[in-house]
């Protein structure tokens, strides 16, 4: 594979692949009046670029069976089927449609349910690393609404509250190595 370098960003074509030892999938929701944050430790994923910006592509899997918000308790139920139902759904997948540089946006699928988001995405750079794989790195950031996707658990509370909140802030952040040959 030839890879070149587009001007304005650096940015080398070719496919790359997201690194999981160096990349996180996190979120964040409201439980009563604080925010519990958790993270999914299994995902994979490539992006792939091209001469410009415009010709970025990415696609990634989470395994929502590694939800982690550190207790066991709640990432079981979690996993059951008041939530993500992992026993009957796939994976959680992105795959997206466009991206102008700064917003990416694409079809996020959960519990088989796929809406169209955007991602806010910061590029970082390209850097080589201490064995020589050139590496890229950008971070995203995008709000859901968990009941557009069928994540519709809800305990009502006085004063017309929710035990969980329906407003999920997902935040990525994302180092892939260049494919070689």
């Amino acid at each position: 594979m030839t890879t070149t370098t587009a001007p304005d960003t650096q940015l080398v074509a070719g496919t790359w692949t997201i690194d999981p030892s160096h990349s996180e999938v996190g979120f964040t929701v409201r439980h009563l009046m604080t925010k519990v944050r958790g993270q999914f430790e299994k995902f994979e994923g490539t992006v792939v670029t091209g001469e410009t910006l415009a010709d970025t592509k990415a696609e990634a899997t989470i395994d929502l069976n590694s939800v982690n918000t550190r207790d066991a308790q709640r990432d079981g139920h979690l996993r059951s089927a008041d939530f993500f139902d992992v026993e009957n759904s796939g994976p959680m997948t992105f795959v997206s449609t466009s991206f102008d540089g700064s917003t990416a946006k694409g079809e996020l699928t959960i519990k088989g349910v796929t809406n169209v988001v955007e991602l806010d995405v910061e590029f970082l750079g390209i850097e080589k690393d201490a064995y020589g794989n050139t590496r890229v790195g950008f971070e995203a950031t995008t709000t859901i609404n968990r009941k557009d996707f069928g994540v519709d658990f809800d305990i009502p509370l006085d004063g017309g509250k929710l035990l969980v909140g329906h407003k999920v802030d997902i935040q990525l952040s994302v180092q892939a190595v260049l494919n070689q040959g």
